[in-house]
């Protein structure tokens, strides 16, 4: 079993392969549930075999007791209505008999209970949507004066439906106000809105026994801290294909829009763009397995359960029944035969560019590696493919690409870096120092070890001016690279604290110890087992990685980060562990700031992003908005004359022509702000190292 960063995504919608969204119906009051919710068997034996991992292998050895339940159950509440607009406070008096039994009922007892609530969950869901439905029988009145409160995590239970009923008569019509403030008349918004509502209804009916107990297993998981977790066999999968970076089937991004299953986009070298009869926009109403398998009409289709039947094996043969993009149903139906292949997702691996910088009378070019995730393709690499997925071979090859072009210094790019395999992090540190440790690690026994650059020749693929550019949402692997580049006082760390996920995780595939005797499969459970240190002793746990030049950041970092999370463990430190640094940097640091500092006085694009800041966290304290169109529109109104005005003092610090509209602005208008200034460190960094090689120069300051 590998050890793995748990990281925290929507499964389908961080893949390209899987774009979820919405479904619609044209009914809808009459919507039936299409399965019954109800425990099976297998999801006994998970919830027992969960319960022994807990209690021998977690970091915490938190036992599984009343106390425990009755965390587990607020959590679960939690989990299924965070804002508190389905349930009502007797709902939350009814669950009240099973606070101190979920312990019992996960241990070895029927899960039924669990299966209840939800149930009594998705009666007021529906009874909710319902409601909403019949209030689009009549226009609301945008002109009467009252506060929408949009957020109401912190608000008792309604006591009554008439509570919720004006609770949601006030959600629906802010959705109307919204259409009204986009120009839709009433009678458009009305549709839009019927639409939109039955599509919840819809996809509440279409949820299965998995969902739920996978719901109530990530709640229980939670409660142990943030980042232990529980995958459904589905979701499992979906897990492997984001680490591997590749998957079995035709190659294409599908989304779910009004009963059919689109064609978002073809994925390069993949088979369907290979065979290059399939177009995006075309709509797929059917799947057969084979040659000559039976067709299987999949409109009305959950997304994911019709993108099970487009994978399978490689080097099998799937057909698609699908109208042409552009043409009405029935006129121009074809059959598709495709033969499935190994796609790989390009798009997620890592990707390089160069930053050109005026400095010192010539152009210096800055390389840049932006590494979206530390992935690796095990599955691959242990069948002998020497092209596995990994992101330290990506990386060390696009920095000899950049090398070849006459790079003066280089950027590792982990902003919004999740994490990822933890041996790709200790791999892709090795690219950059010596022999040495990377990071230690503290079991649940409080026995430490320690992981070492993998590569036992003592040399580095890039040896020049380096900086590492993070934000709040760097995370886990990320957090171990930085952390090694600093304590080896190898390159500079730019940007914003990093998010603190400073734990361990392994990865045990139910699979193993519960023998499936069908397809149907046990899943995958994440479990926290220790925690990170860095070589010098302290856990970038909580705490994160304290960037050496800080850059401005629309992340607010008391909302976001592992610091928020009311289950997350606590930072600490242990003894530090033998390592050679680098000569300190301290006071190359001080010599980037400073002119950082007085650069960035005079950077246009610099002062806007701190005023965009100052603006967009005065709107993000809100919790409530006016349900008057005109004290809206005027709002708005005013929030754009503010954007327009901002952009166009920017655009004329830079000698740039005013627009007339935001709408005006191209995507090449809105610069990467934060990696300018990085690239423009990095150059000053390039500067010393220069003027320290040439000795005559050491007099001459940094323009």
């Amino acid at each position: 079993m590998k050890a793995v960063e748990n990281r925290r995504i929507h499964w389908l919608a961080a893949l390209a392969t899987v774009l979820f969204a919405s479904h619609s119906v044209a009914s809808t009051l009459n919507v039936q549930a299409d399965e019954i919710l109800a425990p099976e068997p297998r999801h006994e034996d998970i919830g027992q075999l969960v319960t022994q991992f807990v209690q021998k292998s977690h970091y915490l050895h938190i036992p599984v007791d009343d106390d425990l339940s009755s965390r587990v159950m607020d959590r679960y509440i939690e989990s299924i209505d965070r804002n508190h607009v389905y349930l009502l406070a007797s709902d939350i008096e009814f669950f009240e008999k099973y606070r101190y039994k979920l312990d019992d009922i996960v241990r070895n007892e029927p899960l039924n209970p669990v299966f209840d609530m939800f149930s009594i969950y998705r009666t007021r869901v529906r009874e909710r949507f319902q409601y909403a439905l019949t209030l689009l029988e009549e226009e609301p009145d945008l002109t009467v004066e009252e506060e929408y409160q949009f957020d109401r995590s912190e608000t008792p239970w309604a006591k009554t439906s008439a509570e919720l009923d004006e609770v949601w008569r006030m959600r629906v019509k802010n959705d109307v106000l919204n259409l009204a403030l986009a120009e839709k008349p009433w009678e458009d918004s009305r549709e839009v809105l019927r639409k939109r509502y039955a599509r919840y209804l819809k996809r509440m009916d279409q949820l299965k026994s998995d969902d739920v107990f996978e719901t109530f297993m990530n709640a229980f998981a939670h409660t142990l801290d943030p980042h232990s977790s529980y995958l459904s066999p589905r979701n499992s999968e979906e897990y492997r294909i984001m680490m591997s970076l590749s998957y079995v089937g035709i190659g294409a991004s599908l989304q779910s829009e009004d009963d059919y299953v689109h064609i978002v986009n073809i994925i390069p070298g993949g088979p369907a763009a290979i065979d290059g009869t399939l177009e995006p926009n075309d709509k797929i109403i059917g799947v057969a397995q084979g040659v000559d398998g039976e067709m299987v009409d999949v409109i009305g289709w959950r997304l994911d359960d019709v993108v099970d039947l487009i994978r399978g094996k490689a080097n099998t043969v799937v057909r698609l029944q699908i109208i042409p993009a552009g043409t009405l149903p029935g006129n121009s139906e074809k059959v598709l035969q495709l033969n499935r292949g190994q796609v790989r997702l390009e798009e997620q691996a890592a990707k390089s560019e160069i930053v050109t910088i005026p400095r010192d009378g010539r152009d210096w070019s800055i390389g840049v590696i932006e590494v979206p995730s530390f992935y690796r393709d095990y599955r691959a690499l242990t069948n002998g493919d020497k092209d596995y997925a990994s992101t330290t071979k990506d990386v060390k090859r696009l920095i000899g690409e950049l090398e070849a072009k006459g790079i003066d210094g280089l950027i590792i790019d982990l902003r919004n870096n999740g994490g990822g395999h933890l041996t790709e992090a200790t791999a892709l540190s090795g690219l950059f120092i010596d022999n040495g440790p990377v990071v230690q690690l503290r079991n649940a026994n409080a026995r430490i070890s320690r992981l070492d650059d993998p590569d036992p020749v003592p040399r580095v693929a890039y040896n020049g001016p380096l900086a590492v550019l993070v934000n709040r949402f760097s995370a886990s692997a990320s957090e171990i690279f930085a952390a090694a580049i600093q304590d080896y006082a190898r390159g500079v760390i730019i940007g914003q604290e990093t998010f603190g996920k400073g734990t361990v995780q392994n990865l045990y595939s139910l699979d193993q110890y519960l023998q499936p005797e069908d397809d149907e499969g046990f899943g995958q459970l994440t479990l926290t087992i220790g925690k990170y240190y860095r070589v010098t002793g302290e856990s970038t746990q909580h705490r994160g990685v304290e960037p050496d030049i800080r850059l401005p950041s629309a992340i607010d970092s008391e909302s976001v980060g592992e610091s928020v999370r009311d289950s997350a463990l606590p930072w600490d430190t242990i003894a530090t562990t033998r390592f050679r640094a680098g000569q300190p940097l301290q006071n190359t640091i001080e010599s980037l700031t400073a002119n950082y500092d007085e650069r960035s006085k005079e950077d246009p694009n610099f002062n806007y992003l701190t005023q965009f800041i100052e603006d967009d966290r005065e709107s993000r304290s809100r919790k409530s908005v006016s349900l008057n169109i005109e004290a809206r529109r005027a709002e708005r109104e005013s929030q754009m004359k503010r954007a327009l005005e901002l952009e166009n003092e920017r655009r004329a610090a830079l000698s740039l022509e005013a627009i007339e509209s935001l709408e005006d602005l191209e995507e090449d208008d809105r610069p990467d702000i934060q990696l300018d200034q990085a690239a423009g460190i990095v150059t000053d960094l390039a500067l010393l190292r220069e003027i320290a090689a040439v000795p005559e120069r050491t007099a001459q300051a940094i323009p």
